[in-house]
């Protein structure tokens, strides 16, 4: 029983194309070579375990392939995944080499030898690169996930309702600019996205820089400037752009928060209390950064209107046309105001923003991950915690489904010198109540019949 148990290739006489037909073939299913060589037991058990390990791949990317995304932006389950990813390799690279040994040419065949001795390291690194990229990847993504987000979370996140019941939620996207020779960060983008927790319906608000007069929320900052903001007299003009570095430049303006995060929670207050909306978290994204994920993806394909010059000294031009920009083009076209103006200027932002969230696909995202994640790193900082990254991104695909609605408080709407603040909540109430005729809005908790009359809501600029 032993003599038979322990037959070699040479022992059964498997000639060079039996023995690489043999060894390809149990790579593509394991156990084939085992029961060439009357393993039979053994080879049954590794083409159950191989045809089971398949099945739960397949169920995994098939009937929860909405769950991966959420997965992906969890460090322990990417952990779980790099553990997971690794044994399955090793077990597969194992099962390559102990088939090689079962039907490898007799000793006498040098040649069947190294040309079997070859495929089979072809193949184990067939199976170990994609695993070693894959692991890589995950590795990249957990670095990413601890670098940007807490791990703390202000309110216990509770899976079944990690939203606490809120109906809308509502993000601060920030754009800032820290212009060489000039110190401090301005946040010259201001945009609040409310979110239908429920839906995925959302509607954009969004505050020009130049708002003056801007009112602080009660407390120390309103102690100081009662009669509005007015910044560093005479050097600022203290518009609304200026409210972030002002808070980090002056402590007691939100006391007990510590610097780096003083300006996101200033500012949020304020435009919260502006929109008449509790601004539950904030993303920036620094501009320079920016140009550096556009040029990670290999550049941005928008359509140009009319002709933007770019460049501090007035060198280059945007000609009109749809045509790719780079990561400096793409930043000039969101950030000039040559012949034009603030207005102009933040409807070019929002276009440049969609262009690259539809055209970040995932093989583009894959190309170009870790150049992705590096500058991703640089340019984003948010206050989101880990725990909601599941809710939030199961939520983003709630949001692609709907028409996102946009409403600017921008002239002649509103006066930025003498801004009309009940107005401006007003118009943002009036905005909320308008419930959009969507296929998504129809899913999850159930609406009144009754029509609310449209909101003067509309899309602020057009976006090709």
């Amino acid at each position: 029983m032993g003599t038979q148990w322990g037959m070699t290739g040479k022992d059964r006489g498997f000639g060079l194309g039996a023995s690489l037909a043999l060894t390809l073939a149990s790579t593509l299913l394991w156990g084939v070579a085992h029961l060439a060589a009357e393993r039979r037991r053994t080879g049954l058990a590794l083409m159950v375990a191989h045809v089971l390990m398949l099945a739960g791949v397949l169920t995994v990317f098939t009937a929860f392939s909405v769950d991966l995304l959420s997965l992906a932006v969890q460090p322990r389950w990417l952990i779980v995944l790099t553990v997971a990813l690794v044994v399955i390799a090793l077990a597969w690279t194992g099962v390559i080499v102990w088939s090689f040994l079962l039907v490898r040419p007799p000793r006498s065949d040098t040649v069947g030898r190294l040309l079997t001795t070859t495929l089979t390291i072809a193949l184990c690194a067939l199976v170990l690169a994609p695993t070693a990229y894959g692991a890589r990847l995950a590795y990249v993504s957990r670095d990413v996930v601890n670098s940007l987000f807490s791990t703390t979370s202000s309110t216990p996140v509770v899976a079944e309702d990690p939203w606490s019941g809120a109906e809308r939620v509502n993000f601060l996207l920030v754009g800032a600019d820290a212009a060489p020779g000039r110190p401090g960060v301005r946040t010259d983008s201001m945009t609040v996205a409310s979110v239908d927790t429920e839906t995925g319906a959302t509607t954009l608000f969004g505050l020009p820089r130049n708002l003056e007069q801007v009112r602080f929320p009660a407390g120390p900052a309103r102690d100081r400037f009662p009669g509005g903001f007015t910044g560093s007299v005479p050097d600022t003009p203290g518009l609304l752009n200026e409210v972030f570095q002002y808070a980090e430049d002056h402590p007691d303006m939100v006391p007990g928060v510590q610097k780096g995060k003083r300006g996101p929670a200033l500012l949020k207050q304020t435009i919260g209390d502006i929109l008449g909306l509790p601004v539950n978290y904030y993303a920036m994204v620094d501009m320079k950064g920016f140009a550096e994920l556009v040029d990670a993806m290999g550049g941005v394909k928008v359509t140009i209107e009319d002709p933007i010059v770019y460049g501090r000294s007035r060198e280059g031009l945007l000609p009109p046309g749809t045509r790719k920009l780079t990561g400096e083009q793409a930043l000039w076209y969101g950030r000039s105001r040559t012949d034009s103006d603030d207005y102009v200027r933040m409807g070019r932002q929002k276009c440049l923003l969609n262009a690259v969230a539809k055209q970040a696909d995932p093989m583009t995202v894959l190309n170009s991950f870790e150049r992705l994640a590096a500058a991703t790193k640089r340019a984003i900082s948010t206050d989101l915690p880990q725990e909601l990254l599941p809710a939030a991104v199961d939520l983003a695909q709630r949001v692609k489904d709907t028409r996102i609605r946009s409403l600017s408080f921008v002239p002649p709407l509103i006066n930025t010198a003498y801004p009309d603040w009940s107005q401006i909540r007003r118009k943002v109430s009036e905005a909320l109540s308008h419930r959009p005729s969507t296929r998504s809005a129809t899913a999850g908790r159930p609406r009144s019949p009754e029509r609310t009359p449209e909101a003067p809501v509309s899309l602020d600029a057009t976006c090709r």
